[in-house]
Protein backbone atom coordinates (compact mmCIF):
# COMPACT_ATOMS: atom_id res chain seq x y z
CA UNK A 1 0.00 0.00 0.00
CA UNK A 2 1.50 3.58 -0.92
CA UNK A 3 1.23 5.50 1.59
CA UNK A 4 -0.28 8.99 1.59
CA UNK A 5 1.28 12.36 1.07
CA UNK A 6 1.42 14.47 4.26
CA UNK A 7 1.43 17.89 4.79
CA UNK A 8 1.50 19.18 8.17
CA UNK A 9 2.62 22.88 9.18
CA UNK A 10 2.89 23.73 12.92
CA UNK A 11 4.29 24.79 16.38
CA UNK A 12 7.51 22.88 16.65
CA UNK A 13 7.35 23.08 20.12
CA UNK A 14 4.12 21.51 20.68
CA UNK A 15 2.24 19.72 17.47
CA UNK A 16 3.10 16.48 18.33
CA UNK A 17 2.90 14.63 14.76
CA UNK A 18 4.98 16.98 13.38
CA UNK A 19 7.81 16.37 16.15
CA UNK A 20 6.94 12.71 15.72
CA UNK A 21 7.47 12.92 11.90
CA UNK A 22 10.83 14.99 11.75
CA UNK A 23 12.34 12.88 15.14
CA UNK A 24 13.30 15.83 16.86
CA UNK A 25 12.17 18.55 19.48
CA UNK A 26 11.54 21.92 17.88
CA UNK A 27 11.59 25.07 19.03
CA UNK A 28 9.84 27.05 15.90
CA UNK A 29 7.16 26.86 13.54
CA UNK A 30 8.21 24.34 10.69
CA UNK A 31 6.94 22.55 7.87
CA UNK A 32 6.63 18.47 6.94
CA UNK A 33 5.98 16.93 4.18
CA UNK A 34 6.09 13.44 2.81
CA UNK A 35 6.01 12.79 -0.33
CA UNK A 36 6.55 9.66 -2.21
CA UNK A 37 6.98 8.19 0.92
CA UNK A 38 10.25 10.50 1.37
CA UNK A 39 10.09 13.39 4.10
CA UNK A 40 11.18 16.97 3.72
CA UNK A 41 11.91 19.38 6.84
CA UNK A 42 11.14 23.28 6.46
CA UNK A 43 12.95 24.87 9.68
CA UNK A 44 13.80 27.80 11.15
CA UNK A 45 17.41 28.53 11.30
CA UNK A 46 17.19 28.54 14.79
CA UNK A 47 16.45 24.89 14.81
CA UNK A 48 18.79 23.86 11.96
CA UNK A 49 21.12 22.35 15.11
CA UNK A 50 18.55 19.56 14.64
CA UNK A 51 19.04 18.90 11.73
CA UNK A 52 21.82 16.12 11.79
CA UNK A 53 19.61 14.30 13.88
CA UNK A 54 16.86 14.05 11.76
CA UNK A 55 18.32 13.79 8.72
CA UNK A 56 17.88 9.77 9.18
CA UNK A 57 14.47 10.58 9.14
CA UNK A 58 13.70 13.50 6.00
CA UNK A 59 15.58 15.93 4.10
CA UNK A 60 16.17 19.63 5.58
CA UNK A 61 15.71 23.25 4.35
CA UNK A 62 16.07 26.36 5.61
CA UNK A 63 11.90 27.91 5.88
CA UNK A 64 13.26 31.36 5.16
CA UNK A 65 15.52 30.23 2.25
CA UNK A 66 12.02 28.32 0.44
CA UNK A 67 10.02 31.46 1.22
CA UNK A 68 11.74 33.91 -0.18
CA UNK A 69 10.86 37.25 0.48
CA UNK A 70 7.16 37.08 0.38
CA UNK A 71 6.30 40.85 0.16
CA UNK A 72 5.17 40.57 3.79
CA UNK A 73 2.17 37.90 3.62
CA UNK A 74 3.49 34.74 4.87
CA UNK A 75 0.79 32.57 4.34
CA UNK A 76 0.58 33.64 0.52
CA UNK A 77 4.30 32.85 0.32
CA UNK A 78 4.15 29.77 1.97
CA UNK A 79 1.50 28.26 -0.14
CA UNK A 80 3.36 29.31 -3.13
CA UNK A 81 6.30 27.78 -2.32
CA UNK A 82 4.32 24.53 -1.26
CA UNK A 83 2.75 24.61 -4.39
CA UNK A 84 6.60 24.75 -6.19
CA UNK A 85 7.81 21.85 -4.43
CA UNK A 86 4.39 19.51 -4.95
CA UNK A 87 4.22 19.82 -8.44
CA UNK A 88 7.67 19.28 -8.77
CA UNK A 89 7.12 15.88 -7.31
CA UNK A 90 3.86 15.79 -9.51
CA UNK A 91 1.36 16.01 -6.28
CA UNK A 92 -1.85 17.76 -6.17
CA UNK A 93 -3.23 15.96 -3.08
CA UNK A 94 -2.35 16.07 0.33
CA UNK A 95 -3.53 14.73 3.55
CA UNK A 96 -3.42 17.65 6.65
CA UNK A 97 -4.28 16.98 10.50
CA UNK A 98 -7.49 18.26 11.79
CA UNK A 99 -6.25 21.48 12.85
CA UNK A 100 -4.05 22.62 9.96
CA UNK A 101 -4.47 26.15 9.02
CA UNK A 102 -7.51 27.61 7.65
CA UNK A 103 -5.86 30.22 5.52
CA UNK A 104 -3.47 28.37 4.55
CA UNK A 105 -5.74 25.93 3.27
CA UNK A 106 -7.75 28.19 1.45
CA UNK A 107 -4.47 29.30 -0.33
CA UNK A 108 -3.22 26.32 -1.42
CA UNK A 109 -6.71 25.55 -2.62
CA UNK A 110 -6.26 28.66 -4.42
CA UNK A 111 -3.58 26.83 -6.51
CA UNK A 112 -5.53 23.97 -7.69
CA UNK A 113 -3.73 21.79 -4.59
CA UNK A 114 -6.23 19.05 -3.18
CA UNK A 115 -6.28 19.57 0.76
CA UNK A 116 -7.74 16.42 2.75
CA UNK A 117 -8.15 16.38 6.53
CA UNK A 118 -6.90 13.05 7.97
CA UNK A 119 -9.41 10.31 8.84
CA UNK A 120 -8.09 9.41 12.21
CA UNK A 121 -7.35 12.13 15.04
CA UNK A 122 -3.50 11.80 14.42
CA UNK A 123 -1.96 11.36 11.08
CA UNK A 124 0.53 8.47 12.99
CA UNK A 125 -1.66 6.26 14.83
CA UNK A 126 1.70 4.44 15.14
CA UNK A 127 2.21 7.40 18.10
CA UNK A 128 -0.02 4.73 20.52
CA UNK A 129 3.21 2.50 20.93
CA UNK A 130 6.06 3.69 22.42
CA UNK A 131 9.99 2.30 21.62
CA UNK A 132 11.83 1.64 24.45
CA UNK A 133 13.80 5.23 24.04
CA UNK A 134 10.22 7.10 24.16
CA UNK A 135 9.68 5.10 27.55
CA UNK A 136 12.68 6.39 28.65
CA UNK A 137 12.10 9.54 27.66
CA UNK A 138 8.62 9.78 29.25
CA UNK A 139 10.16 8.27 32.54
CA UNK A 140 12.63 11.12 32.65
CA UNK A 141 9.51 13.79 32.17
CA UNK A 142 7.54 11.32 35.14
CA UNK A 143 10.79 12.80 37.30
CA UNK A 144 10.07 16.33 36.52
CA UNK A 145 6.30 15.43 37.78
CA UNK A 146 7.86 13.81 41.09
CA UNK A 147 10.33 16.56 41.88
CA UNK A 148 7.97 19.17 41.66
CA UNK A 149 5.48 17.55 43.40
CA UNK A 150 7.97 16.46 46.16
CA UNK A 151 8.96 20.22 46.49
CA UNK A 152 4.87 20.86 47.41
CA UNK A 153 4.78 18.31 49.83
CA UNK A 154 7.95 19.24 51.67
CA UNK A 155 6.15 23.11 51.82
CA UNK A 156 3.02 21.35 52.96
CA UNK A 157 4.84 18.79 55.43
CA UNK A 158 6.27 22.33 57.14
CA UNK A 159 3.32 24.35 57.38
CA UNK A 160 2.01 24.89 60.17
CA UNK A 161 -1.48 24.25 61.75
CA UNK A 162 -3.68 27.48 62.88
CA UNK A 163 -6.44 27.04 65.87
CA UNK A 164 -9.02 27.94 63.48
CA UNK A 165 -7.53 24.83 60.73
CA UNK A 166 -5.82 26.89 58.18
CA UNK A 167 -2.32 26.56 56.97
CA UNK A 168 0.53 29.06 57.77
CA UNK A 169 4.03 29.19 56.24
CA UNK A 170 6.82 30.99 57.70
CA UNK A 171 4.27 33.05 59.41
CA UNK A 172 2.35 33.90 56.14
CA UNK A 173 -1.16 32.44 54.96
CA UNK A 174 0.15 29.28 52.63
CA UNK A 175 -2.14 29.86 49.82
CA UNK A 176 -3.21 27.59 46.47
CA UNK A 177 -1.23 29.98 44.00
CA UNK A 178 1.97 30.00 46.42
CA UNK A 179 1.77 25.98 46.81
CA UNK A 180 1.43 26.00 42.88
CA UNK A 181 4.17 28.41 42.19
CA UNK A 182 6.66 26.35 43.94
CA UNK A 183 6.14 22.89 42.03
CA UNK A 184 5.96 25.46 38.70
CA UNK A 185 9.70 26.66 39.64
CA UNK A 186 10.90 22.87 40.58
CA UNK A 187 9.82 21.52 37.44
CA UNK A 188 11.02 24.23 35.41
CA UNK A 189 13.95 23.89 37.26
CA UNK A 190 14.28 19.82 36.60
CA UNK A 191 14.08 20.77 33.17
CA UNK A 192 10.20 20.58 32.16
CA UNK A 193 7.56 23.15 31.01
CA UNK A 194 4.78 22.93 33.82
CA UNK A 195 2.38 22.77 30.95
CA UNK A 196 -0.57 22.55 34.12
CA UNK A 197 -0.46 22.03 37.69
CA UNK A 198 -3.14 22.01 40.22
CA UNK A 199 -4.07 22.88 43.63
CA UNK A 200 -7.62 21.64 43.90
CA UNK A 201 -10.21 20.65 46.79
CA UNK A 202 -12.50 19.15 44.19
CA UNK A 203 -12.81 17.57 40.70
CA UNK A 204 -15.05 19.40 37.94
CA UNK A 205 -15.48 16.92 35.56
CA UNK A 206 -12.90 14.12 34.82
CA UNK A 207 -9.78 16.99 35.81
CA UNK A 208 -8.89 18.26 39.46
CA UNK A 209 -10.38 20.88 39.66
CA UNK A 210 -11.61 23.87 40.16
CA UNK A 211 -8.13 25.52 41.36
CA UNK A 212 -8.09 26.39 44.64
CA UNK A 213 -7.39 29.99 45.76
CA UNK A 214 -6.63 31.72 48.61
CA UNK A 215 -5.71 30.42 51.83
CA UNK A 216 -5.26 26.47 52.16
CA UNK A 217 -7.38 24.41 54.53
CA UNK A 218 -5.97 21.74 57.06
CA UNK A 219 -7.79 18.45 57.74
CA UNK A 220 -8.81 18.21 54.36
CA UNK A 221 -7.65 16.70 51.25
CA UNK A 222 -5.83 18.69 48.64
CA UNK A 223 -5.61 17.13 45.23
CA UNK A 224 -1.76 18.05 43.71
CA UNK A 225 -1.93 17.14 39.80
CA UNK A 226 1.08 17.76 37.50
CA UNK A 227 1.68 17.83 33.80
CA UNK A 228 4.77 18.89 32.97
CA UNK A 229 6.61 18.50 29.33
CA UNK A 230 10.53 17.95 28.65
CA UNK A 231 11.83 20.82 27.24
CA UNK A 232 14.47 18.78 25.61
CA UNK A 233 12.64 15.62 24.08
CA UNK A 234 8.78 17.05 24.00
CA UNK A 235 7.40 13.73 25.59
CA UNK A 236 4.83 14.33 28.98
CA UNK A 237 4.10 12.90 31.64
CA UNK A 238 1.34 13.36 34.59
CA UNK A 239 1.05 12.65 38.51
CA UNK A 240 -1.75 13.26 40.84
CA UNK A 241 -1.81 12.56 44.48
CA UNK A 242 -3.80 13.73 47.43
CA UNK A 243 -2.58 14.90 50.82
CA UNK A 244 -4.16 16.25 54.17
CA UNK A 245 -2.01 18.53 55.61
CA UNK A 246 -2.84 16.96 59.57
CA UNK A 247 -5.94 14.46 60.48
CA UNK A 248 -8.17 12.82 57.77
CA UNK A 249 -11.46 12.04 58.17
CA UNK A 250 -12.20 8.16 58.48
CA UNK A 251 -14.54 8.55 55.06
CA UNK A 252 -11.60 10.42 53.53
CA UNK A 253 -9.00 7.40 54.74
CA UNK A 254 -11.29 4.86 53.31
CA UNK A 255 -11.72 6.03 50.03
CA UNK A 256 -7.78 6.77 49.78
CA UNK A 257 -7.24 3.19 50.67
CA UNK A 258 -9.61 2.44 47.84
CA UNK A 259 -8.06 4.55 45.76
CA UNK A 260 -4.96 2.86 46.54
CA UNK A 261 -6.27 -0.71 45.61
CA UNK A 262 -7.70 -0.13 42.37
CA UNK A 263 -4.16 1.22 41.32
CA UNK A 264 -3.06 -2.45 42.36
CA UNK A 265 -5.99 -3.78 40.70
CA UNK A 266 -5.30 -1.45 37.30
CA UNK A 267 -1.56 -3.35 37.13
CA UNK A 268 -2.99 -6.58 37.40
CA UNK A 269 -5.73 -5.29 34.34
CA UNK A 270 -3.53 -3.57 31.65
CA UNK A 271 -2.56 -6.28 29.61
CA UNK A 272 -1.96 -6.65 26.36
CA UNK A 273 -4.80 -7.94 24.20
CA UNK A 274 -7.39 -6.88 26.95
CA UNK A 275 -10.66 -4.51 25.98
CA UNK A 276 -10.27 -0.72 27.32
CA UNK A 277 -13.89 -1.23 28.63
CA UNK A 278 -13.09 -4.33 30.60
CA UNK A 279 -11.00 -2.28 32.35
CA UNK A 280 -12.55 0.96 32.79
CA UNK A 281 -15.79 -1.44 33.95
CA UNK A 282 -13.72 -3.51 36.22
CA UNK A 283 -11.91 -0.20 37.91
CA UNK A 284 -15.52 1.30 38.46
CA UNK A 285 -16.74 -1.57 39.47
CA UNK A 286 -14.00 -2.42 42.34
CA UNK A 287 -14.27 1.37 43.75
CA UNK A 288 -18.30 1.43 43.35
CA UNK A 289 -19.59 -2.31 43.38
CA UNK A 290 -22.69 -2.46 41.94
CA UNK A 291 -22.44 0.17 39.82
CA UNK A 292 -23.04 -0.82 35.86
CA UNK A 293 -20.29 -0.53 32.91
CA UNK A 294 -20.15 3.03 32.53
CA UNK A 295 -20.79 4.65 35.48
CA UNK A 296 -19.05 7.38 36.80
CA UNK A 297 -21.56 10.42 35.37
CA UNK A 298 -22.69 12.96 38.81
CA UNK A 299 -25.95 11.74 39.88
CA UNK A 300 -27.98 14.62 41.70
CA UNK A 301 -28.57 13.64 44.97
CA UNK A 302 -25.70 11.43 45.21
CA UNK A 303 -23.64 11.60 48.34
CA UNK A 304 -20.40 9.86 46.40
CA UNK A 305 -19.23 10.35 42.81
CA UNK A 306 -16.50 7.17 41.26
CA UNK A 307 -14.55 8.52 38.58
CA UNK A 308 -12.25 6.25 36.46
CA UNK A 309 -10.38 8.11 33.61
CA UNK A 310 -7.32 7.03 31.54
CA UNK A 311 -5.75 8.47 28.53
CA UNK A 312 -2.34 7.87 26.43
CA UNK A 313 0.36 9.89 26.99
CA UNK A 314 3.41 11.00 24.73
CA UNK A 315 4.25 13.65 22.44
CA UNK A 316 0.71 14.91 23.45
CA UNK A 317 -0.52 15.12 27.19
CA UNK A 318 -3.99 13.26 25.48
CA UNK A 319 -4.09 10.69 23.18
CA UNK A 320 -4.83 7.53 22.21
CA UNK A 321 -5.24 4.69 23.36
CA UNK A 322 -8.26 6.06 25.75
CA UNK A 323 -10.45 4.32 29.04
CA UNK A 324 -12.97 3.44 27.90
CA UNK A 325 -12.50 3.26 24.74
CA UNK A 326 -14.39 1.95 21.80
CA UNK A 327 -15.96 -0.89 21.22
CA UNK A 328 -13.54 -3.88 20.81
CA UNK A 329 -10.42 -2.12 21.64
CA UNK A 330 -8.01 -3.85 22.79
CA UNK A 331 -4.38 -2.60 24.82
CA UNK A 332 -0.63 -3.60 23.34
CA UNK A 333 2.26 -3.75 24.51
CA UNK A 334 3.94 -0.58 24.31
CA UNK A 335 1.02 1.69 25.41
CA UNK A 336 1.83 4.09 28.20
CA UNK A 337 -1.36 5.83 29.77
CA UNK A 338 -2.24 7.41 32.23
CA UNK A 339 -4.68 6.04 34.63
CA UNK A 340 -6.88 7.83 36.90
CA UNK A 341 -8.87 7.20 39.62
CA UNK A 342 -10.90 9.63 42.42
CA UNK A 343 -13.70 9.58 44.54
CA UNK A 344 -16.21 12.93 45.36
CA UNK A 345 -18.19 13.41 48.26
CA UNK A 346 -19.92 16.77 48.37
CA UNK A 347 -19.17 17.80 52.05
CA UNK A 348 -15.52 16.76 52.57
CA UNK A 349 -13.92 17.10 49.17
CA UNK A 350 -12.29 15.01 46.48
CA UNK A 351 -9.26 12.01 46.77
CA UNK A 352 -7.79 11.84 43.33
CA UNK A 353 -4.89 9.56 42.68
CA UNK A 354 -3.26 9.07 39.32
CA UNK A 355 -0.29 7.68 37.79
CA UNK A 356 1.74 6.56 34.61
CA UNK A 357 1.31 2.84 33.48
CA UNK A 358 3.12 0.85 30.77
CA UNK A 359 1.91 -2.22 28.74
CA UNK A 360 3.85 -4.54 28.73
CA UNK A 361 4.57 -8.27 27.06
CA UNK A 362 4.21 -9.97 30.71
CA UNK A 363 1.52 -7.37 32.12
CA UNK A 364 1.96 -3.79 33.53
CA UNK A 365 4.50 -1.84 34.94
CA UNK A 366 4.56 1.61 37.08
CA UNK A 367 6.80 4.23 35.45
CA UNK A 368 5.49 6.57 38.42
CA UNK A 369 7.36 5.97 41.63
CA UNK A 370 6.15 8.38 43.71
CA UNK A 371 4.76 7.05 47.28
CA UNK A 372 1.04 7.77 47.71
CA UNK A 373 0.99 9.09 51.57
CA UNK A 374 -2.60 10.84 52.66
CA UNK A 375 -1.58 12.44 55.68
CA UNK A 376 1.63 14.78 56.13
Amino acid sequence: MVSEDLLIVGDGAHCADLRYAVGAALSRPAVYLRVKGRGYALLDEADLAAASSISAHCRVRTLKRVLGRGNGQPTKALAAALRRLLRAQQVRRVVVPADFPLALARELRQHKLRVRPGRVETLFPERAIKSPGEVAMIRAAVVMAEVGLAEGLQMLKNAQITPRGRLVYRGTPLTAERLRAIMQVAVFQAGGHPEQVTVALGLTGDQPGPEAHGPLPAHRPIVLALAPRSHKTGYHAELARTVVRGRARECVRADHAALVQAHVQALRLLQDGVATEEVHARLVHLLNPGTPAGAGKWKPGSSRHVLVDGHGVGLARREAPWLPGEAGLTLQTGQVLSVVCAITRPRFGAVCLGDLILVTRHGARNLTQFEKVLEV
